[in-house]
């Protein structure tokens, strides 16, 4: 079953009662629910609203990734489920002593589906390809030679070339960035809450380190 990404971008009371969250607004009396076990992501954007620490409880129960916005409307945090399957710890375990040949492979098989993917949408666009799927043919374990780079030097130069002179892909570039940061961070949310839904650890990668690592990494330039 497909979960539902639920978005609050005004102030909002939010609780829970008989496994339904329970939405109420201040200028308004009527009252709508939503079934938690329907819910998959819970995106707060306004800074004025308020949630039961019940709702939480249920919320992180159900395995229902909850992401905050800072003040500039971003993506600014994630609560998840410490305990969301049966077997953690050992999957834990396994992930921790992972060999660094399988993360090798496991980098391979990550960086051939990006540049396939990237390569797809090029192609939509009537854009050349050939060169991409040359790289994604001749990635090896880790990617030594890095194709990953080259890939994505191409496609973010190919991309917006109706849209945007001279796009500059970037955390803190201009439009359309700011959009692309925010949609990479909605992604970031659902495979962290699915990654825990599967007893591993969203924070342990298997190549890009540091305070925002996943296991599947974003690469955002």
């Amino acid at each position: 079953m497909i979960k539902r990404t639920l978005h609050f971008g005004k102030p909002a009371y939010l609780s829970a009662r008989k496994q339904q969250l329970i939405v109420k607004y201040p200028d308004s009396e009527e009252e709508k629910s939503v079934p938690i076990e329907d819910i998959g992501l819970l995106l707060l954007e306004s800074h004025q609203i308020t949630l039961s620490h019940y709702l939480i409880h249920l919320l992180l129960g159900n395995n229902v990734a909850i992401v905050t916005c800072d003040a500039q409307h971003l993506p600014q945090g994630m609560m998840l489920n410490l305990n969301a399957h049966h077997i953690q710890q050992g999957h834990f375990r396994v992930q921790i002593e992972a060999s660094q040949a399988a993360k090798d492979r496991l980098w391979k098989q990550t960086i051939k589906a990006k540049i396939n993917n990237q390569a797809a949408l090029l192609a939509q666009n009537n854009i050349a390809v050939e060169n991409m799927s040359r790289w994604a043919s001749k990635v090896q374990n880790g990617d030594p030679d890095n194709f990953e780079a080259r890939a994505a030097a191409y496609y973010w130069k190919c991309i917006f070339t109706d849209l945007v002179s001279r796009f500059k892909r970037g955390r803190y570039e201009g439009e359309p960035n700011n959009l692309l940061n925010y949609g990479y961070s909605i992604l970031r949310a659902i495979v962290a809450r699915s990654l825990i839904g599967s007893g591993l650890l969203p924070t342990l990668g298997y190549h890009h380190s540091n305070q925002n690592t996943m296991l599947i990494a974003w690469q955002m330039t």
